[in-house]
């Protein structure tokens, strides 16, 4: 394991125009995300090939699915800048906070990791996640402490890394190599990416894959992010026929 300092990782210039998600895009994402996956082992659970007309016959011993927001997640965070500012995922398994139907107080994804892509830096309110690399390459974490006025701040941060105990300057990188996991506790900004030149590699673009495995995940809620133009969820121009749906997308029960 490695931690060095890093100079500072600023916020994301604003998006010159409204923020905007090709379908075509998404689908291209989602069947590339499978490839990797299945390079690396990594199986999926049977509801993860359904088609839009799977979907169209489900009833509702698929609520959970639906409700809990399992599945394919596609976002460019409103930057419309995907392959800079992105993320492809995967949730297996998650909670919802306050409903007893799902009382599971936890989460899983996974995480599809191009070269040259990463999320805006952000930080969750109530969220506490492991971030595990599952194979490819490296992954480069970096942490930040929340400042009292909410923005990046300047404190040394106490992290675990595979259960050992650190502590690190705010701004410090992180490298995980597959095995590797970090824990981030609530109210930590982060920003992580697959570290360039190592990973799986398909066509001229390299892979890694990491998982999340946290507390129960509330999307629409819980993420605080540094540019105040972040979204969670895209805007889509469907320029061509969806081919799956994503998480936030499901269609009411048959």
């Amino acid at each position: 394991m490695i931690t060095k300092s890093a100079p500072s990782i600023s916020a994301a210039t604003p998006p010159a125009q409204a923020a905007t998600l090709l379908r075509s895009t998404i689908n291209r994402s989602v069947e590339t995300a499978r490839e990797v996956l299945a390079a690396a082992n990594i199986a999926l659970p049977p509801f993860a090939s359904w088609s839009v007309e799977d979907w169209a016959k489900a009833g509702d011993e698929m609520q959970e699915v639906r409700d809990c927001m399992l599945g394919w997640d596609v976002t460019d965070f409103g930057s419309g800048r995907f392959h800079e500012l992105g993320r492809t995922l995967f949730t297996l398994r998650n909670g919802r906070t306050n409903d007893s139907r799902y009382p599971k107080p936890y989460a899983e994804k996974l995480l599809i990791e191009p070269t040259g892509q990463r999320s805006p830096m952000h930080y969750h309110r109530s969220k506490r996640e492991d971030i595990v690399n599952r194979a490819g390459g490296n992954v480069i974490v970096v942490l930040r402490s929340v400042g009292a006025d909410g923005k990046p701040g300047s404190d040394n941060i106490v992290v675990q890394i595979d259960g050992k105990r650190h502590q690190v300057a705010s701004g410090s990188e992180i490298r995980l190599r597959p095995g590797d996991s970090l824990t981030i506790t609530p109210k930590t900004y982060h920003q992580f990416w697959a570290e360039a030149g190592t990973g799986m590699l398909f066509g001229d673009v390299r892979y890694s894959v990491s998982s999340e495995v946290s507390s129960v995940c509330d999307d629409w809620c819980d993420n605080v992010f540094i540019d105040d133009w972040a979204l969670r969820f895209p805007t889509i121009i469907e320029d061509e026929p969806r081919r799956c749906y994503l998480c936030h997308e499901y269609p009411a029960q048959a």
